[in-house]
């Protein structure tokens, strides 16, 4: 139980720890402190209902195919971890990632949640990364533990999203600087290929 729960939450900290849109508009918003608390919740949500969809909707409808197929299943993802992993070690070694915050301000409630929500759900990673990528791994898991393992994916999003908002004004200087993003991507890397391990071990293929 623990390991499905530890392994739901690595793996979803991982995929949403990358620069992207999204995440610029989280510490952004963050940096100017508004609405801080309604963008976090909205963004940690809205990843927790992609999971959860893609974690029981593929339980459901694909069932037969993944219970024969199972697999066939780890191996892909552990073949797309692999090279997820490869792409975060490429760019730890070899990038120079930083953020930029936009200077204009969102007073009004409303706009601000509307752009999070494009943000997200206009972003075709958010939908291989949480329903089908996350939803896939915890084909590897049954019962209860397949719950642990949402929970946990579930939980990391809170952690991130709320971690990144409201420490906003103490991360800017540090993620400012490449080699930190390098830094970051290289943990993201190990989590990657660690998962992956465990799945080609899954399916045999180790």
């Amino acid at each position: 139980m623990i390991h499905s729960f530890l392994t739901g939450f690595f793996l979803g900290f991982s995929l949403i720890v990358a620069i992207g849109a999204q995440n610029t508009f989280v510490l952004r918003q963050g940096i100017l402190g508004q609405h801080v608390f309604y963008i976090a919740l909205f963004c940690a949500l809205s990843d927790a209902l992609l999971i959860c969809i893609g974690v029981a909707g593929i339980s459901f409808f694909l069932s037969n195919f993944i219970s024969q197929n199972s697999n066939i299943l780890f191996g892909l993802s552990a073949v797309w971890l692999t090279v997820y992993g490869l792409i975060r070690l490429r760019s730890a070694l070899k990038s120079n990632n930083t953020i930029e915050i936009e200077a204009s301000i969102l007073r009004d409630l409303l706009p601000t949640i509307s752009i999070a929500a494009v943000l997200t759900f206009l972003n075709p990673h958010v939908y291989l990364d949480t329903m089908i990528l996350i939803g896939s791994i915890s084909q590897q898991f049954s019962g209860f533990q397949k719950i642990t393992f949402a929970l946990g994916a579930c939980l990391a999003s809170f952690v991130f999203f709320f971690s990144l908002a409201y420490g906003a004004r103490l991360l800017t200087p540090i993620m400012l600087r490449p080699f930190s993003w390098k830094i970051l991507d290289g943990l993201v890397a190990f989590i990657m290929f660690t998962i992956a391990f465990q799945l080609a071990s899954a399916g045999n293929y180790l």
